[in-house]
């Protein structure tokens, strides 16, 4: 487990060296325009769509280390591939590779956090994971942003050539992992469309599915779109300022990370998922002020930077709750595809989110801060309605640990898909 999370903290430090700067490297530094960008964005998200669904599979019959060592080293030709292109095609080629190789690596270490837990200490893995994740990027942008110059091509090449390196540091840690025996089910003659369709006959999953899919949209899929459009146009936040919103999200993270897991480990987890939709429709009501209020521009920023500290508040909460759950949901042997069905539905919602919200907040300012106020109740609400569907101990798997037991006498199993 040690060996994962430093493999965690060493991929996100090298994406923090290259993402916040990876549209100026396209549009400016290369010359290629803002549509070339704009598409390079979008090719991230085609190429995670894409491969997400043969991911899940392959983790099931190979297991998850096979898994991601192939896509650190499919992720690292492509950055380093990035860092030396010259022209659209060759960017647009490195930013599939790149793009592909990141998505599939969540779903594996994911799987790889799971099979080194157990259903008592899977939310402090995953909690750990999401610190160290958030740490590694926010240092890796800080030191990338000073070794970055636009006039110089060759300090982005050296940039995506660290990135490139971490990824095959990664690689050497991870094929040092020796994991615990799990649950395979290569020898079974399931069919790829059998597994998915056994997948989504799991109710408990498919609405978690929902739910997941409402989150990213509305929270994540609005951090560096929609939101920051919206300040911008409508609050008058200056750059400087927008780069402090999202400084105080990480470090909000970062701090409070620990403090929260004592308190969420003992909830149940559909109602912390319910109380962080009340904590997000708080934080929109504080950017329709920020936007709206027709206070000072003093007034304005630190309500926005609040609005950004409250969204990592409620990501706090969800990282010890969303992704153990997943894990609890999965029949024995089958973690990998439902780790990979929840990472292509936040690829699909982050994919639709700027999307719909860029535009809105740009220009639609006030619709903009109703129609996310609204999903976030929203949130709540499918959190509720989720808690109906799981056994006791995956709702509260503090029970467990305190060996209380279910009506039956006896710990449920995780539920199984109905075929």
């Amino acid at each position: 487990m040690r060996r994962i999370h430093v493999g965690n903290a060493l991929s996100a430090f090298g994406l923090g060296f290259t993402v916040p700067y990876l549209y100026v490297y396209v549009a400016q530094v290369r010359g290629l325009g803002a549509m070339t960008a704009g598409l390079v964005l979008a090719v991230f998200a085609v190429a995670a769509l894409i491969v997400l669904p043969f991911a899940g599979r392959a983790i099931v019959r190979r297991g998850p280390l096979p898994v991601l060592l192939a896509a650190l080293v499919t992720a690292a030709l492509g950055a380093l591939s990035l860092g030396l292109a010259g022209n659209a095609t060759a960017v647009l080629a490195a930013a599939a590779g790149l793009g592909a190789g990141q998505a599939v690596m969540q779903p594996a270490l994911a799987t790889m956090i799971v099979d080194c837990s157990s259903t008592e200490t899977r939310s402090r893995a995953f909690a750990t994971q999401f610190f160290l994740q958030n740490l590694g990027l926010g240092v890796g942008g800080l030191i990338g942003g000073h070794l970055v110059d636009t006039s110089r091509v060759s300090s982005f090449t050296l940039l995506f050539a660290i990135e490139a390196a971490m990824f095959l540091l990664l690689a050497v840690v991870m094929a040092t992992v020796r994991l615990p025996h799990a649950p395979r089910v290569g020898d079974a003659p399931q069919s790829a469309g059998g597994s998915w369709k056994s997948l989504l006959g799991n109710r408990a999953m498919v609405q978690l599915c929902v739910l997941g899919f409402v989150l990213f949209f509305a929270c994540y899929g609005q951090f560096e779109s929609g939101l920051s459009a919206y300040g911008v146009e409508a609050a008058g936040i200056s750059t400087s300022a927008l780069g402090t919103a999202l400084a105080a999200n990480t470090a909000m993270i970062v701090v409070a990370q620990f403090a929260v897991l004592k308190f969420v480990e003992r909830q149940k987890r559909s109602r912390v998922i319910a109380a962080v939709g009340l904590l997000w429709a708080v934080a929109w009501v504080v950017a329709g002020y920020a936007g709206l209020g027709h206070g000072s521009r003093e007034m304005a920023t630190a309500a926005f930077v609040s609005t950004y500290a409250l969204f990592g508040l409620g990501e706090a909460m969800l990282s010890p709750t969303i992704a153990p759950l997943v894990a609890d949901l999965a029949p024995a042997g089958l973690a990998g595809q439902y780790n990979s069905a929840f990472a292509l539905v936040k690829q699909l919602a982050l994919a639709v989110g700027p999307a719909v919200g860029g535009p809105m907040g740009a220009s639609l300012h006030a619709p903009y801060i109703v129609t996310f106020l609204l999903f976030s109740l929203g949130i709540t609400y499918l959190a509720l309605r989720l808690g109906r569907q799981l056994t006791a101990v995956q709702d509260q798997p503090w029970l467990a640990r305190k060996r209380v037991v279910a009506r039956g006498g006896a710990v449920p199993e995780p539920v199984a898909a109905e075929a």
